[in-house]
């Protein structure tokens, strides 16, 4: 497949997908390590590039919150991430290159993980700003906006 990059963003829909649930987890979790965070940011963004690249967004519909779960079910998320798969974005090489952030990890008053950041690939940067929240007794997506530019 061509690599081809054009600028594009996916943001939710009006509301968008930063839809956080109001209500306060059962369990709040510690923010987690600096490793911790990695495997979620990178975990995420692969699984989403592998949305893109399939044009099948039900694998990753399992990997999201229940809140996130309900609002937006696969076909919604093919919709909301439309441009992605019309421009064949692949961005699979964050794997290999280092988080940089752009705010320092927080979990705000909701107990919401947010995460905010890029990684430095060519010919394009790709951007990020997640929130996970509690679910499982895991960290679990409840908002993602990816700028590939």
């Amino acid at each position: 497949m061509i690599l081809r990059w054009a600028r594009f963003r996916s943001i939710a829909a009006a509301a968008g997908l930063l839809v956080i649930c109001a209500t306060a987890p059962a369990r709040a979790l510690d923010l987690p390590s600096p490793f911790v965070q990695e495997v979620l940011i990178k975990s995420i963004l692969v699984s989403l590039n592998d949305a893109v690249a399939a044009d099948n967004f039900t694998v990753f519909h399992a990997k999201i919150s229940k809140p996130f779960h309900d609002q937006f079910p696969p076909d919604k998320l093919k919709s909301i991430f439309k441009d992605l798969v019309d421009k064949h974005a692949v961005f699979d090489a964050i794997v290999a290159k280092p988080i940089i952030l752009d705010e320092e990890a927080k979990i705000d008053d909701k107990g919401v993980l947010r995460l905010k950041g890029h990684f430095d690939t060519t010919p394009k940067q790709v951007k990020y700003q997640l929130g996970f929240i509690p679910s499982d007794g895991a960290w679990k997506l409840s908002g993602i906006t990816i700028d590939i530019e």
